[in-house]
């Protein structure tokens, strides 16, 4: 069995960063091994949350690992909230990182044309600088934008998508991912580009007209699941994209109306049939 491990916070209401990846990437029958930053009451957008920093825990946690031998197929970074936790994720990546570890980051920190509150562009290049240690990168077009110096449009052509891919390659990672990249009307997606071979790839499907916290975080530990289950790169953006919107939809009909996240765990069956399908296909 695979071993991933995940850093990023815990927000124990909410339905985002950690618990979201913890119960996605091991329902995907992938062994999860979390790397908590900090713990928060809810998410951000509930007022008054508490947050309990566990920076200083971060080295002493990861050595112990290194001292028991304990070795990982893939580290996907998500949320990481202060440049130091940046630098202290770099070192983890020398420890753990061999020719056989996938390197995923999903640079959390932007979104809309702006920037989260705690962040600024001096976080943005830091990002970026840790950007250039991973094997596969998944700006939305907002954080490729500030990475990259290059201005956020909200309407724009297939050509602006490929400047910015070609920015986001010479940060140094393997693979460039853009997601929330829409090339018509009503339909959105991943546009991707492999810097070894040149070669880009795209998966368009239908928009869904609803936003909720937490779909990115939902996406990337899809991706991350799939990849380590053998899918092609292609396949597993596909396979991402698909659930989210799926479930995107699920919780659309909810007479509850969950505003904080998506019903992932009703659509998590789903999820492992197709995975299922999409593996013999293989």
């Amino acid at each position: 069995m695979k071993k991933v491990l995940t850093i990023q916070d815990i927000s124990c209401f909410g339905k985002c960063s950690v618990t979201i990846a913890l119960p996605v990437i091991s329902a995907m029958g992938v062994e999860t091994v979390i790397l908590p930053t900090a713990v928060l009451s809810t998410h951000t957008m509930f007022k008054n949350f508490t947050v309990k920093d566990l920076t200083d825990q971060l080295m002493p946690i990861v050595n112990h690992w290194k001292e028991e031998g304990i070795t990982f197929d893939a580290i996907y970074t998500g949320y990481l909230g202060s440049a130091e936790e940046i630098e202290i994720t770099k070192k983890i990546f020398e420890m753990f990182k061999t020719d056989d570890t996938l390197i995923f980051i999903d640079p959390v920190m932007a979104d809309n044309g702006k920037m989260y509150p705690a962040f600024d562009e001096s976080y943005a290049k830091l990002n970026a600088g840790l950007c250039g240690a991973a094997d596969i990168i998944v700006p939305n077009l907002t954080e490729a934008c500030f990475m990259t110096d290059t201005e956020y449009k909200e309407e724009y052509d297939e050509a602006y998508i490929k400047e910015i891919l070609d920015k986001l390659a010479k940060l140094g990672s393997k693979i460039v991912v853009l997601t929330g990249a829409s090339l018509s009307e009503g339909r959105t997606g991943v546009y991707g580009l492999d810097t070894r071979t040149g070669e880009y790839f795209v998966y368009q499907n239908d928009r869904v007209d609803a936003a909720y916290h937490g779909t990115g975080d939902l996406f990337s530990s899809v991706a991350v699941g799939a990849l380590m289950r053998g899918l092609s790169m292609e396949k597993a953006f596909a396979l991402a994209a698909d659930y989210t919107a799926d479930t995107i939809r699920v919780t659309m009909t909810n007479p509850e109306k969950p505003w904080y996240g998506v019903d992932f765990e009703s659509t998590i069956p789903q999820l492992v049939s197709r995975l299922s399908v999409d593996l013999s296909l293989s």
